[in-house]
């Protein structure tokens, strides 16, 4: 029973037959599995939330994807696919956390038949979990690297180096001396990325992984154990962690801001930046471009939302966390954008090159454009420093959220064996994905890990947030959901999140999976392209996310009785013990279907709790009243 049971209510009627194996004593308590818990203080939600969604992306991708798709322009189509696919499926996926508290895969007990979107969703996280750990520790990498008076990737000379190094003291002394061609030249900070931290010439592809680099491992084993330590005790240890990593970005984004804008020459990347190509929005290739950002941006599908709202009280206001997660979201990417371009405009002019010459997306922006622009700042370690932690920081929260989803999903399968031993399981999945990672450590670990970030959470993620949205509207039924939701926070959603969740959301979901299965390109990293069986192990980790759902149904359909269509039947249909955990919550269907009930009435329950009715018992008594309604008509 993955549901927690007020264990007052469930002893009293527990058989002696039904005592767990691991009660030798036949104490009827340990019928009862141990408590999920809850968020110990008011924010820990909200920041968990704003810590997930905001990471490496908003930084990184944001900026560039606005300056390739129209500048200022991008902003339109952004919001707009924000308000269709971002704010709708973004609720849902809070509403079904909170309203079963319940993980990703115990979840699916709304519909049996597809428990198999859940296990798809634990095998994306899973992989993605693996390479951003990865990204992380070159972060660590870079961070110690910053503890020092003279950056080493500041100056040519030194062993990593060849020579085509030329830094930019040269250049710019060039400008007024002699003309310096600098086309066929490589900056310092290229060359301590890929020959330095990678050492990517001791590898000839992704066939050859070469030697693993220790101090590269170290940092992985670092971060994976940051990781563990925060989510030790669960949500009551990361809860209280997010309030560091969560907003402590905030004032580092604002100190590189500030400093960004007052850099001579900032003015010229902002406006590079923002400039709006309004021509741009007769492409459908902007409007997917919008899609695509706001769908990874809030971390959608990966069932960190569902996993976080589940440990919260059932009447927690998400609606109102929804929209302050989810603009918060899109400003901070907005933010970030003028941090970077301000700096990368002081760069063009130092360099006396266009913009477009040092814009960079991904990596590329964090390990080499931007550390080469912190080398000709004064004080460059300290910019340097807070660059890089501020990256952590980002980071690092939404690996929390990765984490706690696959611990969650298992936990919630097996209670009453898992739970009690939380800690040590979640050591388990730490080490596991450490080991699994290592390939990522190698002098060819940066094509792995390419290879990873293009296929893991591609066309494999899309297909589970589709079948997520049409399971929950069309099989469950959108008329239950909202009463589910009338329930819980006491008004249904209105006709703009009904829309979304019938029609706009999955038909623009649809729209991206053709569209990436139509402009499918195949991975490369800079001059390198991967070979045929690279290809086809990424295409396998989509496709093997995907093939999880049939996989599930079969699983499911055979645990029934009857003909194949009365088996499809009984499994699409929700679970006996599905809806809110707790017995007090429970009204009208959902009375005294928790195995154990003896409440008839869970009005009666928070009558004796709480000495009265409160505007939730007036919900509860107003869904009552209205089902009965419904099923009068459906008799006469």
């Amino acid at each position: 029973l993955p549901s927690p049971i007020p264990c007052s209510l469930a002893q009293p009627l527990t058989p002696e037959l039904l005592v767990s194996p691991s009660s030798q004593d036949g104490d009827l308590g340990s019928e009862c599995p141990e408590d999920r818990g809850n968020w110990t203080g008011r924010l820990d939600f909200l920041l968990s939330c704003i810590g997930y969604c905001v990471g490496l992306g908003n930084v990184w991708r944001f900026p560039y994807r606005a300056y390739t798709n129209g500048g200022g322009a991008f902003l339109v189509p952004y919001f707009i696919m924000l308000a269709i696919c971002g704010i709708p499926i973004f609720f849902m996926e809070l509403s079904l956390g909170q309203f079963s508290s319940l993980g990703p895969l115990a979840v699916w007990k709304i519909s049996p038949l597809f428990k198999g979107v859940g296990m798809g969703t634990i095998l994306i996280v899973s992989l993605v979990a693996i390479y951003y750990n990865m990204i992380i520790a070159y972060v660590l990498f870079y961070l110690f690297a910053s503890l020092t008076s003279d950056l080493p990737w500041q100056h040519c000379g030194n062993w990593w180096n060849t020579d085509l190094c030329l830094d930019h003291h040269v250049i710019k002394a060039g400008n007024t001396t002699f003309p310096v061609n600098i086309t066929n030249t490589v900056s310092p900070s290229e060359e301590y990325w890929s020959r330095y931290v990678l050492h990517i010439q001791g590898s000839s592809g992704i066939g050859d992984p070469g030697r693993i680099r220790w101090n590269l491992c170290l940092c992985l084993l670092l971060s994976w154990t940051i990781v563990y330590l925060c989510i030790l005790k669960g949500v009551k240890s990361s809860g209280k962690v997010v309030y560091f990593t969560a907003t402590f970005p905030y004032l580092i984004l604002v100190m590189l801001l500030i400093r960004g804008v007052t850099l001579e020459g900032a003015w010229k990347g902002i406006r590079f930046y923002l400039t709006p190509q309004f021509d741009h929005l007769l492409s459908s290739k902007v409007w997917i471009e919008a899609a695509l950002q706001i769908f990874y941006s809030l971390g959608v599908g990966f069932g960190g939302l569902l996993t976080f709202a589940s440990y919260n009280t059932f009447h927690q206001n998400i609606y109102r966390d929804t929209f302050i997660v989810t603009l918060g979201n899109a400003i901070t990417s907005i933010l970030a954008g003028f941090a970077i371009f301000s700096v990368l405009g002081y760069m063009s002019q130092e360099l006396g090159v266009p913009v477009n010459q040092v814009a960079k997306a991904g990596p590329g922006l964090a390990f080499v454009v931007y550390p080469q622009a912190m080398t000709m700042l004064p004080l460059s370690p300290f910019w340097s420093f807070l660059f890089f932690f501020m990256l952590l920081t980002l980071g690092l929260d939404s690996q929390f959220a990765f984490m706690e989803t696959i611990v969650t999903a298992v936990t919630d399968e097996f209670p009453y064996y898992l739970r009690p031993k939380k800690a040590s399981f979640s050591a388990v999945i730490c080490i596991a994905l450490f080991l699994m990672g290592l390939i990522l450590t190698t002098e060819g670990g940066m094509y792995w890990l390419v290879l990873l970030d293009d296929y893991s959470a591609g066309f494999g993620l899309m297909v589970v947030v589709i079948t997520t949205c049409l399971v929950v509207t069309r099989v469950y039924g959108m008329k239950r959901f909202c009463r589910d939701i009338h329930m819980m926070l006491g008004f249904k959603p209105g006709p703009y999140f009904r829309a979304c969740w019938m029609v706009l959301s999955p038909a623009t979901m649809m729209a991206l999976l053709v569209y990436n299965i139509v402009k499918y390109q195949p991975s490369e990293y800079g001059s390198y392209r991967f070979p045929t069986w690279a290809e086809v192990l990424g295409i396998l980790m989509g496709v093997l996310s995907c093939l999880m759902i049939p996989v599930g149904m079969v699983v499911a359909v055979l645990r029934e009785e009857g003909t194949l269509w009365e088996r499809v039947q009984q499994a699409s249909r929700p679970a006996m013990d599905w809806g809110p955990s707790l017995e007090e919550n429970r009204t009208g269907m959902y009375v005294a279907s928790l195995a154990g009930s003896q409440s008839p009435k869970p009005l009666m329950v928070h009558m004796r709790k709480y000495g009265g009715i409160t505007s939730y018992e007036n919900t509860a008594i107003e869904v009552d009243r209205e089902m009965e309604e419904e099923e009068e008509e459906e008799s006469m």
